[in-house]
């Protein structure tokens, strides 16, 4: 059995959810799981993430399943996605919905009417929001601001004054088999996660 096929059984066979697979100099099998998306709630309650018990967990049985399927490898490590976690799928689209992200585009769009975007450019970092077309199918943008030329944009968290004149935003739409990659972007808020767009505080 592949690899691929190997480590998916194994990881989704104890209830997680595999993100990434990778190989690295010096025989490193790096593996790195999530836990199930069951969808948005709407108590607001935080998302819970990968501990250090469940990577325990799937390393044991993963050198088991590795040994018995005689994978080549030196060493084996079991990790949470981190702040720049990959976007693979439909589901991860949906769950982000509200994120800053980073994707990189197989080709470039193209110059468009009225667009500040530069012919060749592939990659970008926004918002990502869900939108509908005019047919009624279902897509994906990211959003972000245009600041003035020599104007710093904001940093994540910071106070936007009331005297400041709000940045004009620039919106991106794009098809998952149009992208490269796509990433969270590793932003830090050491004031913690923000709540999703929708969910209802808790007292």
């Amino acid at each position: 059995m592949a690899l691929q096929q190997t480590v998916e059984r194994t990881v989704a066979g104890l209830g997680y959810d595999l993100v990434e697979i990778e190989r690295s100099a010096g025989g490193l099998l790096r593996v790195t799981i999530d836990l199930p998306w069951s969808g948005p709630t709407s108590d607001g309650a935080p998302e819970a993430f990968v501990t250090v018990e469940d990577c325990e967990k799937v390393t044991r049985q993963l050198q088991f399943a590795l040994e018995v399927e005689g994978v080549d490898y030196k060493r084996l490590e079991v990790s949470s996605p981190g702040i720049d976690r990959p976007l693979r799928n439909e589901q991860d689209f949906e769950r982000f919905a509200g994120e800053v992200i980073d994707i990189t585009l197989k080709a470039p769009m193209g110059a468009a009417a009225g667009s500040h975007v530069a012919a060749n450019r592939k990659k970008f970092r926004g918002t990502l929001e869900r939108v509908a077309g005019a047919d009624g199918s279902r897509g994906w943008q990211i959003v972000w601001s245009l600041e003035p030329e020599g104007k710093a944009a904001l940093k994540p968290g910071q106070k936007i004054s009331k005297k400041r004149a709000p940045a004009p935003m620039q919106a991106l739409g794009f098809a998952l088999d149009e992208l490269r990659e796509a990433r969270l972007a590793p932003i830090v808020d050491f004031k913690g996660r923000r709540p999703k767009p929708g969910a209802q505080a808790t007292e």
